[in-house]
């Protein structure tokens, strides 16, 4: 559990009694106060020194010495004033990331940095808990969905497999196939979600060949590709990656499968890996109509989708899962839209 610790300086009871704007106040007085008692000491001295030879009077050097001890001294006042601010500003940050396990030492020497300190940590750990709370409910909930939708799937497929069927029925069955399948395929994606989220993956990693995974993933979306009769433009150098291929199985089969989803009927989907010094980059790229510079920011949320006429075709979780997996990888993935539909870049550090 991360902890920010606040430096602690020595001021006695009043920290408890008065809050940070009245000890501000009292430290701006008390700044003043001993600028211009030191401005005057040292004028004094140096006008005795060296008024003959600079000819400067008792009142210019009060003014020089005042600007620059009073600058002096605002500038570390504001840095122990400060400080809880900013540790605050960089919590609140780590919050803005999902990281909800962030906490603030709450023993402070201003009474109001104290309050909000307590109820940031009380924030965070009822964020904690309603985020344990989601994923456990879901994990659990869909593996028991899991079940019964592989049993009605397997008895569909054995009416499928019947003779004694009328042309009606045998719609109906394959409807009921099309439907599970993709329910299935929905809890399948949401408990891997939840794996990659409470689990350590890496204990599988193992050397690939990612350019020959790539291919695979191509050949396995062959059925929905020929269907639009889609021609593949691929570039791949051959590149030995490190990670569990199982996992790094999902970004290629959703970032290749979206390009032939919004790819129009007899266009080319282009596909490139290039190695380079530090880093692995993977480029995909359709001529489907793009995404809208509004969707740009969410296209990675759960279940959001950014074309309302293929919700049909997918279940929202695609890019999730995608930018999950990059995470865990230190990965990164960026879009941009092309006179002619969309690219999709996928970088991955070497080490």
């Amino acid at each position: 559990m991360k902890r920010i610790k606040v430096p602690k300086v020595q001021t006695g009871d009043i920290k408890k009694k008065f809050g940070i704007s009245w000890y501000l106040s009292l430290l701006v007085t008390g700044e003043l106060f001993v600028a211009l008692a030191l401005a005057t000491f040292l004028s004094s001295w140096f006008s005795d020194i060296f008024t003959e030879l600079l000819h400067i009077p008792l009142e210019a050097w009060i003014i020089i010495f005042g600007l620059i001890i009073g600058s002096t001294l605002a500038f570390v006042l504001n840095r122990l004033l400060l400080f809880p601010i900013r540790q605050l500003d960089e919590a609140m940050e780590e919050v803005a990331k999902g990281n909800f396990k962030i906490r603030l030492d709450e023993r402070s020497h201003y009474r109001d940095i104290e309050h909000i300190y307590k109820n940031f940590n009380l924030m965070t750990r009822e964020l904690e808990a309603n985020e344990m709370l989601k994923s456990d409910f879901i994990s659990n909930v869909s593996h028991e969905i899991k079940t019964p939708i592989t049993a009605i799937e397997g008895y569909a497929m054995l009416l499928q497999d019947s003779a004694d069927r009328s042309s009606d029925d045998a719609k109906y069955v394959e409807k009921i196939l099309l439907n599970t399948g993709r329910l299935s395929e929905l809890v399948g994606n949401i408990l891997l979600l939840s794996k990659l989220d409470n689990q350590n993956i890496d204990s599988k990693a193992e050397e690939f060949s990612l350019d020959e995974q790539i291919r695979q993933s191509i050949v396995l979306l062959e059925p929905k590709w020929e269907k639009k009769s889609l021609d593949f433009d691929v570039e791949l150098e051959e590149v030995t990656y490190r990670a569990t291929p199982g996992i790094m199985m999902h970004v290629w089969n959703n970032l290749i499968g979206n390009a032939v989803k919004f790819t129009p009927e007899g266009s080319t989907v282009r596909i490139f890996l290039k190695a380079k010094s530090d880093n692995i980059t993977f480029t995909v790229e359709d001529c489907g109509p793009g995404i809208d510079e509004d969707a740009k920011a969410r296209i990675f949320d759960k279940f959001y989708q950014c074309d309302s006429s293929h919700k049909s075709e997918g279940n929202g979780l695609g890019l999730a899962l995608v930018k999950r997996i990059l995470d865990i990888y230190g990965g990164e993935i960026t879009t941009e839209n092309l006179p002619e539909g969309c690219r999709f870049t996928v970088t991955l550090p070497k080490k």
